[in-house]
């Protein structure tokens, strides 16, 4: 019975080697092509958000795309700078300022999001429908389960 628990220990721990591996490989591909278009992976992000979304609270973004408010200030400033979005002032609230893609950024994106979502469907092809669905379950099946230990 010991070996057993061994097993499943040792499994416990392929499994986490594994999945960190395959993240990083298909992270590092992510970024590589973002890079390619000039941004790094926290500006695409904002832009896909905002380029799929529209207009988005400045203090909203950072939960939306699982960034710190210090770094989404950055961020916002880097793409303001390279044209691809503006702030602009909510009528209603004074304290909030939203982000808003630009025509240079939906341009951008017009272009570029297509190739990243073929991107995409080339570096999962290896999967085919059925086991895409069944790790996208699996998946948020353990983070869940993550998320709530000791919560």
């Amino acid at each position: 019975m010991n070996t057993q628990k061994n097993n499943e220990n040792d499994l416990a721990l392929k499994l986490f080697v594994v999945l960190n591996k395959a993240a990083r490989e298909i992270a590092d591909r992510v970024e590589s092509d973002m890079r390619s278009h000039g941004l790094n992976p926290t500006e695409f992000q904002v832009l896909e958000l905002l380029y799929h979304k529209g207009d988005q609270p400045i203090q909203q973004i950072g939960k939306r795309v699982l960034l710190a408010s210090g770094s989404i200030t950055y961020v916002v400033d880097r793409l303001e700078q390279k044209g691809y979005l503006e702030r602009r002032s909510c009528p209603k609230d004074r304290r909030v300022t939203y982000a808003a893609i630009t025509t240079n950024g939906k341009t951008l994106m017009d272009d570029i999001f297509p190739r990243h979502r073929e991107a995409l469907e080339e570096m999962f092809s290896v999967l085919d429908n059925d086991e895409k669905a069944t790790m996208i379950d699996k998946l948020k099946k353990l983070g869940l389960f993550v998320k709530d230990i000791d919560a």
